[in-house]
């Protein structure tokens, strides 16, 4: 398989793992409320719809934070994994861990900081209802940039010599 096309179907496994992940957390936190409707699919994104009219306000709040919670979780196993993961034989698996581990890291941080005001508010609007809008940008902010932190110091060199070790 040619670099490029493994890293291809990294990426694409990667967004695969995110919407389990994260739409995943949704989906149990809405059947856990008893609120879930239906799976709609968007294009190329994916979105959990609940009966948000017999919800309360804290109920909603959490069912916004939970993707974002689960993605962080998941991703910090992968960042503790990560030593083993460079020993893999396969580059594949190794591709597709360190592009889904930097989709987990940065994804939410950078759509709930910032990116959210161009997309219709998504998972803030309910993140609302638990702290201030601008508590919990600063908060994903202060996230992203951690992430960001971890990514270059941490997950790139050692992916990096992961690669280079097994040409």
């Amino acid at each position: 398989m040619t670099k490029r096309l493994r890293q291809y179907v990294a990426i694409l496994v990667a967004l695969v793992v995110y919407y389990l992940v994260h739409e995943g957390a949704h989906f149990l936190s809405a059947l856990y409320y008893g609120v879930f409707e239906k799976i709609r699919f968007m294009g190329v994104g994916v979105q959990i719809v609940v009966d948000h009219e017999s919800m309360t306000e804290t109920q909603l709040g959490v069912f916004c934070i939970v993707g974002a919670l689960a993605t962080f979780a998941v991703a910090w196993v992968l960042v503790g994994a990560t030593s083993r993961i460079c020993m893999l034989k396969s580059k594949l698996l190794r591709s597709c861990f360190y592009y889904t581990s930097i989709a987990l890291l940065l994804m939410d941080p950078a759509y709930l900081s910032v990116l959210y005001r161009f997309f219709g508010g998504g998972d803030m609007n309910g993140i609302r209802f638990l702290l201030p809008e601008t508590v919990a940008c600063g908060v994903f902010a202060a996230l992203f940039v951690a992430h960001l932190v971890v990514f270059f110091k941490f997950l790139l060199p050692r992916y990096k010599a992961s690669f280079a070790e097994n040409t």
